[in-house]
């Protein structure tokens, strides 16, 4: 009997059950669950009148509750103050500093640009320590330093206000992250420009300000942008420093309003949703801007001489080095201080050191178990991230599935919306359905807050290095009459090895220190060492909690020299 050719709908039907189509349809489903679906959620339940697990019911009520509070303006206006105050800062230092690592002559840049990533990693909260012990307006050793002079009365600096706050998030990372995304963007100018410039009589800063910033200026926007809307996710900070003088933001209302007995989920959701939609735009634009850039400053004969600083050299590297010196050594040292401390900040106490403090807490079975935990949420986060953002990765690279596109958008959403958000909607996602309610108070549910909260971060990355790999394996692969999963798995992953593990060493750090994704989904059961130390400090037991910053600093350094070793194996020097 003659073979009756298949007809083009049969190979279309075929193609639609291929192992990678339906692959693909899994990581798009799970990613659409696990980003998405929280977030569509928020806004549904901002509409709701109902009791949490009754029906939904539509009315306006949680916004008119949320809106007609008295504090809530003030909430916003704070936010908007800190967002502009911090970048206002933070951003034309991290613009000279990054263009000085890259594009100067100045020693040892390799070394103090690893310096800016040690700052990135080091917990927020570690860091705003070792700042309260520096600045608090009783006991801060720079302000009784600063009363030892005769015509100084009062303490002249005061962590917890305003401009506290502000410092606390320049010291922590604000800088570090700009000066880590701003870097290598400045590497991909042509020097060309610059010694033109020169040529015609411009000075050095002069060029920078008028030949190097203006051809940059798609990619400055769409950075500050980014760092804004970064900005936005930060919490703990603003949780320790702020309720003393009764200053709250966006991010800690949104926690007040769930946290407390019982919780408003109608408020917050509705707060959120607000948030959402000012940060929605910030991200539109910034992806915008961010395919505008490879245009803008990169060209075909890309030239990247050094600029020579002549003998401005030493004095640039000394400022350098004390901004960063300021930013990692200073804090740390308080920190490290703080933790053998009778008693926090007094040092004219009889016998002011001790090692009670750790003796008492490696000895609590609540430490223990937050030790267990912070390994076991980190580890699992490194793993499945891996997993989830290299396929995530290559699906929206090396493929030509029309939903690929949606994919991308919403591997980039993590970064646009604050962890403590995504905390809410998982909120709803695993209490409001039967079927995954048994997660909630599992370490599962960490795992999904923090891996959700590094997508966007390590899906880049490993895209970036996947563009940057030809199709002739993965076709020889396939005319040798490999399967498209044997050539994934056998010669796209091993290729990518390196650049994997450092993704997953950065997850592990990032789920480690992580405050905001879990605070609102942790329990008492799987609370972890950030979540501890934040307690303790809440609580003002400031010596515990610098023992427990000191272990948190010595597992991010150590993880985060780990990460530069993988990237340097790899060429990731930035």
């Amino acid at each position: 009997m003659a073979e009756i050719a298949l007809p083009p709908l049969g190979g279309r039907v075929r193609r639609m059950f291929e192992f990678r189509t339906v692959l693909f349809a899994v990581v798009l489903l799970v990613t659409l669950f696990l980003v998405l679906y929280p977030v569509l959620l928020i806004v549904f339940y901002s509409f709701s009148v109902a009791e949490t697990g009754a029906d939904f019911v539509f009315g306006l009520d949680a916004w008119k509750r949320a809106l007609s509070e008295p504090a809530m303006f003030g909430t916003i206006v704070n936010t908007i103050k800190l967002l502009v105050a911090i970048n206002v800062i933070s951003f034309p230092v991290a613009v000279i500093v990054s263009w000085v690592l890259a594009r100067t002559d100045i020693p040892w840049r390799n070394g103090l640009e690893f310096m800016f990533w040690i700052s990135f990693f080091l917990p927020s909260l570690s860091v705003t320590l070792g700042w309260i012990m520096c600045l608090d307006p009783e006991y801060g050793l720079l302000n009784k330093l600063v009363m030892l002079l005769p015509f100084v009365e009062e303490a002249p600096f005061n962590i917890y206000s305003f401009w506290g706050i502000v410092w606390a998030h320049i010291g922590a990372n604000s800088i570090a992250v700009k000066v880590m995304l701003l870097t290598p963007t400045f590497r991909n100018i042509d020097s060309s420009l610059e010694e033109a410039s020169r040529v015609a009589g411009a000075g050095r800063l002069g060029t920078l300000a008028r030949i190097v910033v203006p051809a940059m200026m798609p990619a400055l926007i769409a950075i500050l942008l980014m760092a804004m809307i970064r900005a936005m996710q930060s919490f703990e900070i603003e949780m320790v420093l702020g309720p003393p003088f009764q200053f709250y933001v966006y991010s800690t209302k949104v926690y007040a309003l769930i946290a407390q007995e019982p919780p408003e989920f109608g408020p917050a959701s509705a707060l959120a949703t607000l948030g959402l939609a000012a940060i929605l735009p910030l991200i539109f634009a910034q992806r915008w801007l961010a395919m505008r850039r490879q245009y803008t400053t990169l060209t075909g004969k890309l030239q990247t001489q050094p600029v020579r600083l002549g003998p401005w050299r030493t004095p640039v590297f000394l400022g350098v080095l004390t901004v960063v010196l300021v930013l990692t050594i200073l804090p740390l040292v308080f920190v490290g201080l703080a933790s053998t401390m009778n008693l926090f900040g007094f040092f004219n106490i009889p016998d002011p050191y001790t090692l009670d403090h750790w003796v008492a807490l490696l000895n609590d079975e609540t430490f223990l178990q937050a030790v267990g935990n912070t390994l076991a949420m980190a580890g699992g986060a490194g793993i499945f991230s891996v997993v989830l953002f290299s396929l995530v990765a290559y699906f929206t690279v090396r493929t030509t599935f029309r939903a690929r596109a949606l994919l991308d958008f919403v591997s980039w959403l993590p970064f646009a919306v604050p962890g403590i958000l995504f905390g809410v909607g998982l909120l709803f996602v695993f209490l409001e359905s039967p079927l995954f309610r048994p997660l909630y108070g599992t370490m599962w549910l960490l795992i999904l807050a923090t891996v959700i909260s590094s997508m966007t971060l390590g899906t880049q990355i490993i895209k970036s290095n996947m563009m940057q790999l030809g199709h002739e394996l993965e076709e020889a692969s396939r005319v040798t009459g490999a399967t498209w999963w044997r050539t994934f798995t056998r010669v796209v992953l091993p290729i990518l090895m390196p650049v994997l593990l450092l993704v997953g060493v950065m997850n592990f750090i990032s789920a480690a220190r992580d405050i905001a994704s879990v605070a609102l989904v942790a329990t008492a059961e799987t609370k972890t060492l950030a979540l501890l130390q934040l307690d303790y400090m809440v609580e003002g037991r400031y010596e515990t909690a610098a023992v427990t910053s000191f272990i948190v600093i010595i597992l991010s350094t150590g993880i985060a020299l780990l990460a530069r070793a993988l990237g340097l194996r790899v060429g990731i020097r930035n």
